[in-house]
């Protein structure tokens, strides 16, 4: 079963035969679905059904030649309610199934943004009518978690708050100059990095790490759509799974200047996710390529 059923509420399915009857529930009683043909000639078909707002199970497969559906796969998703980002996204496919992995190198993250692309349909129909690549297509990100702590805040006044806010200016037109060769902005981003470890290795004798960093967005583990995160709370509910009642906290997260959704099983979670908190914890991150016309 896939790892991250939990995550939306199904962390008491276990049984294969439970699962089966969930997927073809979820294609008999889909909420919506979407369908195109591929470069093969195959007609791809994707059925969804949410068990919450925004939250629930899609299933990919294909119809053969006597129109019966084939399942293929499954995954758990959440949706996004808001922009992640407006630079421009590449797609993958992946080796082993129909499914699609995207990049997005967003500097305020830093490292190559990868995530599992949830409108993979939509994605396959401007392939095959040749209208990519598309320009000027945002991306709202989400992510899935499983093992998530809420953090108190960093006190921060609005003096400091102001210093902030033009410090993440002035780095990111640095860093945007750098990525055009510029080779006094990429001296002043060494010298930048240099007394940050400066200050860091001093002041971390003293101080706990939280308390210096306020906010992270870095790689976790092998697989690369999985991230290790830490953002400010800018909204939070629980909600329950229509199916098996379970609690799901949905937040809403500024990491890095960058906004992104999170669905964790309530039993996961360690702390109490106010807004003005922070949440600290390890996703899957998943992206809808928002395309102009959609």
């Amino acid at each position: 079963m896939h790892r991250y059923m939990r995550a939306i509420g199904f962390s008491r399915l276990t049984d294969r035969n439970e699962v089966k009857q969930l997927l073809t529930d979820i294609v008999i009683q889909s909420t919506s679905y979407t369908y195109t043909m591929n470069a093969d000639n195959v007609v791809l078909a994707e059925f969804t059904k949410d068990f919450a707002d925004n939250i629930g199970v899609a299933v990919c497969g294909e119809f053969d030649s006597n129109d019966k559906f084939i399942y293929e796969y499954f995954y758990p998703y959440l949706r996004g309610s808001s922009i992640s980002t407006s630079e421009d996204v590449s797609v993958e496919r992946h080796a082993s199934q129909e499914s699609y992995a995207g990049v997005c190198d967003d500097i305020r993250v830093g490292v190559s943004l990868i995530f599992y692309l949830q409108n993979m349909i939509n994605y396959v129909k401007l392939k095959i009518a040749g209208k990519l690549p598309v320009r000027n297509t945002t991306l709202t990100l989400s992510g899935l978690s499983i093992e998530g702590t809420i953090l108190f805040p960093i006190i921060k006044n609005e003096h400091d708050q102001r210093r902030i806010n033009r410090a993440n200016i002035n780095r990111s037109s640095l860093i945007q100059a750098a990525r055009q060769g510029d080779e006094e902005a990429i001296e002043s981003l060494t010298l930048e990095d240099m007394d940050t470890y400066t200050t860091i290795s001093k002041r971390i004798h003293t101080e706990d790490v939280f308390s210096l960093v306020d906010t992270f967005f870095m790689p976790y583990g092998v697989e690369c759509d999985h991230y290790s995160v830490m953002g400010e709370i800018i909204d939070s509910r629980l909600v329950h799974n229509s199916q098996t009642g379970e609690g799901i906290y949905q937040l809403k997260i500024s990491c890095n200047d960058i906004k992104l959704d999170i669905c964790i099983n309530e039993s996961d979670l360690l702390g109490d996710p106010e807004v003005g908190r922070r949440f600290k914890g390890l996703i899957w991150a998943q992206g809808y390529i928002n395309f102009p016309g959609d």
